[in-house]
């Protein structure tokens, strides 16, 4: 079956758009071929600074023929409406369609037979259409073509497009269209530099051996691992060892054709600075990796840089050239940090009283004071000192006004550490200044340090507080004051470091601190609770928990505490993995479906304690007895918060509701005794939810 190689050969495409953009291409194609009836093997795409690239594999030759039927009007009907049936399916006559006999008449029927198009035809009809209409982030229209103006949108101006289909043991031919004059070929051209000269190819393997023959690797991935085994090899041929980022080394990766990693050196002097200044200096303005020494495990005055040809002279004036931008980049930072040195943390907090945070939420200065009251009361909560935490929340904030912040404002925290213990303060509190905007996201570290914890859960829960009173929640995907990422920060938090905490509580005081007329504790906006439930179900989802179980749990409510609800789902999840748990749940399905049925019959609740007296089996008997204990002593181990022992109590009433099921007949013909077991099946339902609402729980 044929192949397609497809090139999109241009100018330097941003790095950042290659990965989604070949993904892209390749999902337009395969998708408009399946839509057009030619189902095909296997696909894959590439992105290099100059080319998109894709290949699909055992494509049909043919589209297949297609018949349809297509219903007209009734025998017997309008002229007009005959002609217009004619006219659409292509017939002569009506004596062309058949007759199809329905309760409601006869009507006409027109068989219609559309043969499949060769797929070179069908490909030269939807690539050009893929390509005007690609999915650019950004696009630009440029120049003339033959003395016409571009009509082409694309990211940076397109020079060539390849396209060939055909089979394995066959030449290919050229997939014959234009787009803005540029005519399909069999040409493309290597490394800008190395081997710039036109190159003629046929398929994919020819195509993928002829580049990497002109000095480019086609696949990224190759690129990455090219560059990350030899900057690796590098590195500890001199005693060093790379800093990994992953982030920059996919960045880079799209940034040659060809890598070749060297490495440069800057003036120890710099090493002064805090390494992550020294990281973000190097990264961000060279796309240069730094290096540690592997015996200290401290950055040294080294950088690995990758560029894109292999140099006459063995690299040399490329690292002087990227040596010489990066250290007055270097000498700019170290001037940035010892200068923000020179200013208190403290001195610099009265400028943020003319910095709004929120046109409704108030300045900057007014955020850090509820900051600074909220871990004052939260600090108790969480074993932390109330006077530190007061202070770190005070201090927070400050480094957002440093130079070197707002240089780099990805260490900002960070920044304040270290800027904090410069100037002498506990190390809990130089701590805090750093952790207190962790954990940000599912994957970040969460704080242990107690100052850090309050200062944390202080300033994520001012920030859900304050923006739910103004109502500014999220709304479907859009988030833009991250408050999903809050959420999940104070779940995190407490969790992780097991704390006991009321969220209504710590909510209805961060409510109480806004200076809003409608803010108080009993105005508390009841969602944010439902809000950070659902946060909850997804973060236990994501760990490993059924669905199921945090929706039972959830349903007996008090989801201000999280703590409690994460350990219950735990202790839920080990029960019913056993068999006394399967069978449990099965007995208690059994029970709540009967009254189910029996309720919407009789259309009332079977509600209230059953008559004793009434008991005639040993089986009921035994299960009421059995259910009197085992609610009191679930409820006693749930009360005490022993999640582990509230199921091995329910794991006692296994015996004596397989013994039931067995023995009684429920609908008994006695209207009392019917009505007295139903009454005890539902004192089956309430036991157990004194640990979960087990209808809730899928079998």
């Amino acid at each position: 079956m044929p192949d397609l190689l497809l090139e999109l050969f241009s100018e330097e495409i941003p790095a950042r758009m290659q990965a989604k953009a070949a993904d892209d291409l390749r999902r337009m194609v395969t998708d408009k071929l399946v839509a057009e009836g030619l189902v095909y093997e296997g696909a894959k795409a590439f992105a290099t600074p100059r080319r998109l690239a894709l290949t699909v594999h055992g494509i049909p030759a043919r589209q297949p023929d297609l018949k349809t039927e297509r219903r007209g009007p009734k025998m017997g009907a309008p002229d007009a409406a005959v002609q217009g049936f004619l006219k659409a399916t292509g017939l002569n006559s009506l004596d062309e369609a058949k007759i199809q006999r329905d309760p409601k008449g006869d009507f006409y029927i027109a068989l219609i037979e559309k043969p499949g198009r060769d797929a070179i035809d069908v490909l030269a009809e939807i690539l050009p259409v893929i390509i005007r209409t690609f999915p650019w982030p950004k696009s630009m229209r440029w120049g003339a073509r033959s003395g016409k103006p571009g009509s082409l949108s694309w990211v940076r101006p397109l020079h060539a497009i390849t396209a060939t289909f055909g089979p394995e043991t066959e030449e290919p031919d050229v997939v014959k269209f234009s787009v803005d004059g540029i005519e399909t070929g069999q040409t493309t051209y290597g490394h800008r530099f190395m081997a710039p000269a036109a190159i003629n190819v046929r398929r994919f393997e020819d195509y993928e051996a002829k580049l990497k023959a002109a000095k480019v690797i086609l696949d990224p991935q190759a690129r990455k691992d090219i560059i990350f085994a030899d900057a690796k090899e590098l590195t500890f041929a001199q005693g060093f060892e790379l800093v990994e980022d992953q982030v920059l080394l996919d960045e880079v990766s799209g940034l040659v054709e060809w890598p070749v990693v060297m490495m440069g050196s800057f003036e120890p002097e710099y090493l002064a600075i805090p390494e992550e200044v020294i990281r973000a200096t190097i990264r961000n303005n060279q796309k240069c990796f730094v290096v540690r020494d592997s015996k200290t495990g401290k950055l040294t005055n080294k950088f690995v840089l990758t560029a894109n040809i292999e140099a006459a002279d063995g690299g040399k004036t490329i690292v002087s050239g990227n040596e010489r931008v990066i250290r007055p980049r270097l000498s700019d930072a170290k001037f940035f940090y010892e200068t923000d040195l020179k200013t208190k943390l403290e001195d610099r907090l009265p400028k943020f009283e003319q910095i709004v945070f929120h046109e409704k939420l108030g300045t900057q200065a007014e955020r850090i004071k509820r900051i600074e009251r909220l871990a004052a009361e939260i600090a108790p909560l969480v074993g932390a000192d109330v006077a530190k935490a007061t202070r770190a929340a005070h201090l927070a904030k400050a480094d957002l006004l440093t130079e070197v912040v707002g240089e780099f404002p990805e260490v900002q925290g960070l920044m304040g550490k270290y800027y904090a213990l410069a100037q002498g303060e506990d190390a809990s509190v130089a701590a805090a200044c750093e952790e207190h905007y962790k954990p940000q996201g599912p994957t970040d570290r969460v704080p242990t340090d107690s100052v850090s914890v309050a200062v944390a859960l202080a300033d994520k829960v001012d920030t859900l507080v304050g923006f739910w009173a103004i109502d500014e929640k999220p709304t479907g995907s859009k988030d833009p004051y991250a408050l999903r990422r809050a959420a999940l920060g104070v779940i995190r938090l407490i969790a992780e470091n097991n704390l006991r905490l009321s969220l209504m509580k710590v909510a209805a005081s961060a409510l109480a601190g806004l200076s809003l007329k409608s803010a108080d504790a009993e105005k508390l906006p009841s969602d944010l609770l439902a809000f950070f439930a659902d946060r909850l179900k997804v973060q236990l989802r994501e760990q490993g928990a059924r669905h199921d179980l945090v929706d039972a749990v959830f349903a007996l409510g008090g989801q201000h505490d999280l703590l409690m609800i994460v350990r219950r789902v735990e202790a839920l999840g080990k029960f019913l993995e056993s068999d006394d748990g399967k069978n449990l749940l099965a007995g208690i399905k059994r029970a709540s479906n009967i009254l189910g049925i029996e309720e919407k019959k009789d259309k009332r609740a079977f509600d209230g304690a059953p008559d004793a007296a009434l008991y005639g089996l040993d089986e009921e008997k035994a299960l009421a007895k059995a259910i009197g204990e085992v609610q009191a002593e679930a409820s006693a181990a749930v009360a005490r918060e022993d999640f582990a022992a509230a199921m091995s109590a329910m794991a006692k009433l296994r015996p004596p509701v397989d013994a039931f099921f067995e023995k009684v007949r429920v609908n008994d013909d006695d209207p009392k005794v019917r009505e007295n077991r139903l009454k005890l099946l539902n004192e089956i339902r309430s036991a157990t939810r004194a640990v979960a609402d087990f209808s809730k729980i899928q079998d």
